[in-house]
């Protein structure tokens, strides 16, 4: 589902909104509205302060939430990855004992 806007104070709010509502981070925002993270990001920072700051400090908290977790987030992403890996390393080993 992509968002498109013609204007930019729409798309502020908007972002908020859906940033408050799925607790989503500025990278999957950007994804879902098809702009770039650091748009998301003045938007919901410089631009939304502006036009509505109760809104700004709601969406500010889910921000700092999800920046105090993306250690975790990155983690768990590189333990998969290696947990990937060697499994497919393991498919790999049997494979060739089959066919010897």
């Amino acid at each position: 589902m992509e968002y498109i806007y013609t204007d930019d104070r729409d798309r502020c709010i908007k972002i908020a909104e859906y940033i408050i509502e799925s607790g989503s981070t500025v990278r999957k925002a950007a994804k879902v509205f098809g702009i770039s993270k650091s748009t998301v990001h003045k938007d919901v920072t410089v631009n939304l302060e502006k036009r509505n700051p109760t809104l700004a400090n709601e969406t500010k908290k889910i921000l700092e939430k999800n920046k105090n977790e993306r250690h975790i987030r990155g983690g768990e992403a590189t333990r998969k990855k290696y947990q990937n890996l060697k499994d497919h390393d393991i498919k790999t080993s049997a494979k060739k004992e089959k066919n010897q």
